[in-house]
């Protein structure tokens, strides 16, 4: 049985024992018998205890499976398959699972045995697990039928139960976030093991092509991530330029000076800007912006290249204006009322009043959206590679092709790469220090959030 079968079938008994149980209760009151809890709550508990063992069975399958199998077959797997794999039980393996799953085909009889091999250890592997699942539901509806009784406290045990949970929801998030920082940190440990910390951090040349063999040419190695960091903050600082003033002013005048019915409409069509796929504006900056730019710079005498800096700048303004004008727009409707009419009493303007009241008591919504504007510019990538190109140039003209983190991350582990080389380790380290970047910017963020926050709450 397949386990999203199994699991339907779960969800279906667990629901059919949540009405037996929530009946038992109520007959129970039917009896003139006072109950501890609603009897929905003791329908819930049968529920619980129904579902959660066949959930937690089946991630423990999921985890444990597959090594459990992979052990089998690596032990039956003959010395002489091993060895035309270059010695590694790995990649026997993993051709014997290619046979398997149909993505691969082999006239070997002694593959297409250990294939079929394969396929009999997982569907045994699936009924076991069937069984096991059919058998936890079981005992847990059981165990929850004969555990209602009027002087059972139901509701603590579920309510206890939704606690856990949402401390497990939590607890995941943390240990997610710390997950990925740690791994990164690892990675990147063993990336300045090959290359010197000083070379990576104000090395002035990127150019990630390390030699294979002694005597190969063309392969210079240099790992210096100045001109990547330089590009990456020319474009976000050509899109912070666009998007700033132009969003922060739509969002005055939405939230001053628009009469309701245009409102109404022009934030909801402006919004649709953010939900436009990003490789749709990589299509507009490469096609429409950068040939007009290249045009526009070859009429005035400027020498433009046909990716550049400018184009991906621009586009990615464009695509964060929504971002900063609904968020700035949420904090200017968010200041009370009367600090407003305080202002426009004592005899202020209604611009002196934007200037003066609302945009000082809105700037802490101001500047998180900002913040989080900018933590996009630094992140997007789809629009740099299609616009401003992959060359690494450290250069301050917005009109010369540049590259950013984030894309040489992207063309660093794209196809069959050697995690053992300093050309894929570059990668978690670049990430590594893009994170330390962007945490900096979130603590200068949340510094003039709280500095601003306490002045006027």
């Amino acid at each position: 049985m397949q386990p999203t079968t199994l699991l339907i079938i779960g969800l279906v008994l667990a629901s059919g024992l949540y009405v037996v149980g929530s009946q038992r209760a109520t007959a129970m009151v039917a009896h003139r018998r006072s109950l501890n809890s609603l009897p929905g709550y003791y329908g819930a508990y049968s529920f619980l205890w129904v579902l959660i063992p066949l959930i937690g069975l089946m991630l423990l399958w999921i985890s444990l499976s597959d090594r459990v199998i992979n052990t089998v077959m690596l032990d039956s797997l003959p010395a002489a398959l091993i060895e035309d794999a270059a010695g590694s039980g790995s990649l026997a393996l993993n051709e014997v699972r290619n046979i398997a799953g149909g993505v691969v085909s082999s006239d070997d009889p002694v593959l297409l045995g250990l294939a079929e091999q394969y396929l009999e250890l997982k569907a045994q592997s699936r009924n076991i697990v069937t069984m096991a699942g059919i058998a936890a539901m079981l005992m847990g509806g059981l165990f929850a039928f004969f555990r209602i009784k009027p002087d059972f406290r139901a509701r603590d045990s579920v309510e206890r139960f939704v606690r856990y949970t949402l401390l497990l929801a939590s607890c995941l998030a943390v240990l997610t976030t710390v997950g990925i920082v740690a791994s990164v940190v690892v990675e990147a440990s063993r990336f300045f093991g090959k290359v010197p910390m000083h070379e990576f951090l104000f090395g002035l040349e990127w150019s990630p092509q390390t030699a294979i063999r002694a005597d190969q040419v063309g392969s210079s190695g240099a790992f210096g991530a100045v001109p990547l960091f330089a590009g990456t903050m020319l474009i976000t600082a050509i899109a912070m330029v666009i998007a700033t003033p132009v969003g922060l002013m739509t969002a005055i005048y939405l939230a001053e000076y628009a009469r309701p019915g245009f409102r109404a409409v022009a934030k909801p069509l402006l919004e649709v800007l953010a939900g436009i796929p990003t490789v749709v504006y990589g299509f507009f900056a490469a096609l429409t912006v950068a040939p007009l730019l290249r045009d526009a710079g070859s009429v005035i005498g400027l020498s433009v290249a046909s990716e550049s800096a400018m184009a991906a700048g621009l586009v990615m303004g464009i695509m964060i204006i929504p971002l900063i004008s609904s968020l700035s727009d949420d904090a200017l409707t968010a200041v009370p009322r009367a600090m407003k009419d305080g202002s426009l009493a004592l005899g202020a303007t209604r611009s002196e009043t934007i200037r003066q009241v609302l945009v000082p008591a809105a700037l802490p919504g101001i500047v998180g959206g900002i913040l989080l504007a900018v933590s996009r510019a630094i992140g997007e990538t789809m629009i740099v590679v299609m616009a401003a190109g992959l060359a690494a140039n450290l250069t301050a003209n917005p009109f010369e092709a540049v590259t950013t983190v984030t894309v040489q991350i992207v063309t660093l582990l794209v196809g069959d790469q050697e995690f053992d080389s300093a050309k894929t380790l570059a990668a978690f380290a670049l990430g590594l220090l893009l994170f330390i970047v962007t945490l900096g910017l979130n603590i200068i963020g949340l510094s003039v959030v709280r500095k601003y926050r306490e002045q006027y709450e």
